[in-house]
């Protein structure tokens, strides 16, 4: 019996290393009608697939200013914002008024975000101007969405005072505009959007352009937006090309992060993008350019060394 016994504790030794549990890491990322969640979920998966000793799961969010919150409480291991909400946690501006996170990094910028005003075909709503006394979603509350939306509206001499504001998320919003609870809405996501396309299926939808004095002024309001062209045909009857403001999407984490594992994954997001594309096109603009390029804060000692192994010019900023 003792020998059974002793055979009994050997065994439970040798297998010891390999009941260790994966440790857990949890990406904050937006509603299920966006791009974040979908594409925090492949994210899950590589490091799930390449990064030994962990895993990862994608997190329904109120999107970017809440998951800033998130990772600054150590409640997210790493979340997706947008460049503005993260410059602005960082900087302790805006709507982080005296509130900084100075704990905020940044593995990757990941790809742009596109503002999307949507409105139905037949609304009489041709222009930003237009939305003035109409009733507007402007986005969740704590999203980054809403941020666009304001600084788009107020750079342009529209206040909420002037719009009947509504704060859906992006099902909600598309849900609103197809019963006629609302006459326009907001999107700042990744191009194309299932709850956009999934709307445009079953109505017929006009998106809003910016002119390119709405498009310098809302510049100046925010210094992470840049000239973006939404391209004919993104959604089904939108035949022609749509001028608008895009926004980077930033990968962020907290300065405590482990800086080995800040190293594999952002290694793993660039080695392995061909299988985020596949979940997401929005991942065609995952790349070291893009990321170096479009990063307002400082990056993650972890993801700084891959980007020095890969030989590409850091800015001042983006060293912590």
């Amino acid at each position: 019996m003792r020998a059974i016994n002793y055979a009994l504790a050997a065994s439970l030794l040798v297998a010891a290393p390999a009941a260790v549990a994966q440790q857990q890491l949890s990406i904050a990322t937006g509603g299920t009608g966006g791009t974040y969640y979908p594409y925090g979920g492949g994210l899950a998966e590589l490091i799930n697939e390449h990064v030994e000793g962990y895993d990862a799961v994608a997190e329904v969010t109120g999107a970017s200013v809440e998951n800033m919150g998130l990772v600054w409480r150590g409640d997210s291991d790493m979340a997706l914002a947008l460049a503005d909400t993260v410059y602005q946690a960082y900087n302790g501006t805006g709507d982080f008024e005296g509130r900084q996170l100075e704990n905020i990094r940044a593995l990757a910028s990941v790809y742009p975000n596109a503002v999307q005003i949507v409105t139905m075909a037949d609304s009489g709503i041709d222009s930003l101007s237009d939305l003035e006394g109409k009733t507007v979603s402007v986005g969740a509350p704590g999203s980054g969405t809403e941020l666009n939306a304001r600084a788009v509206l107020e750079s342009n001499g529209i206040t909420y005072d002037e719009i009947e504001e509504r704060r859906f998320n992006f099902n909600e919003t598309a849900d609103a505009l197809r019963d006629g609870d609302i006459d326009a809405g907001f999107w700042s996501v990744g191009p194309p959007t299932s709850s956009i396309m999934n709307l445009a299926t079953t109505r017929d939808i006009r998106l809003i352009g910016l002119t390119d004095e709405e498009v310098a002024n809302a510049r100046e309001a925010s210094p992470v937006f840049a000239p973006y062209q939404l391209r004919a045909g993104l959604y089904e009857g939108m035949e022609e090309p749509v001028q608008t403001i895009g926004i980077p999407n930033i990968l962020a984490t907290s300065a405590e992060m482990d800086e080995e594992l800040a190293y594999q994954v952002t290694k793993t997001l660039f080695e392995h993008t061909d299988q985020l594309i596949a979940i997401h096109p929005a991942a065609n603009d995952t790349t070291v350019k893009f990321s170096v390029d479009s990063t307002p804060i400082a990056f993650h000692p972890g993801a700084l060394r891959y980007y020095e192994e890969q030989g590409v010019e850091i800015a001042d900023h983006q060293r912590p």
